[in-house]
């Protein structure tokens, strides 16, 4: 496996190994040892997996306050996405900050988000399922989100006009978002 830092500290794109052949392929998806030795340390307690769809649906921008933040490892097993990291670590360099990122079926890329950032995406085509480890458990009273379309983050997303969940549209703006991450360096 191959793991490439991004321009937000803490963030990570995964290349897994894959061995393919005529009949297909085989990869481990996780490997917690593999992971450790690449200086990977979570311990992942719950799989999420999403069906979108539609191609345009737009999930996020989404996270959760301390003390039930939530690092993630995302991947696809069906069709594409546009995945996007914020940084909202107050004192951060990179605060405001966001970056993208192509996961797909066919890439078999994954992304690690830390805890320390909101995270959402697009799908490109129809029909996307997104697998996702958290390493804590979902909290309704500390689940939080910034608005996917906040001018000050100026996110160039692949859709002008999303489909978005009723809760996904009313999130706030970054400044007006609740936020209890500090950088730590």
């Amino acid at each position: 496996m191959k793991v490439k830092g991004t321009k937000l500290s803490g963030v990570k794109l995964i290349e897994p190994t894959v061995f393919g052949d005529h009949r297909g392929f085989f990869m481990e998806s996780y490997n917690e040892s593999a992971y450790h030795k690449a200086g990977i340390h979570y311990r992942f307690i719950q799989d999420n997996h999403s069906l979108s769809v539609e191609a345009g649906v737009l999930r996020g921008l989404h996270y959760q306050l301390h003390p039930k933040a939530q690092a993630k490892l995302v991947r696809v097993i069906a069709g594409s996405i546009f995945d996007v990291v914020v940084d909202i670590r107050q004192g951060s360099p990179t605060y405001g900050q966001w970056e993208g990122f192509q996961l797909s079926a066919q890439n078999k890329l994954q992304l690690l988000v830390p805890q320390g950032f909101a995270h959402g995406f697009c799908t490109l085509e129809p029909n996307c399922e997104v697998l996702y480890k958290v390493d804590e458990f979902y909290s309704p009273e500390h689940d939080r989100g910034i608005a996917w379309n906040d001018p000050d983050l100026a996110i160039d997303w692949p859709v002008d006009h999303p489909i978005l969940s009723e809760k996904d549209a009313k999130h706030p703006l970054l400044k007006e978002a609740e936020i209890n991450f500090i950088f730590r360096g």
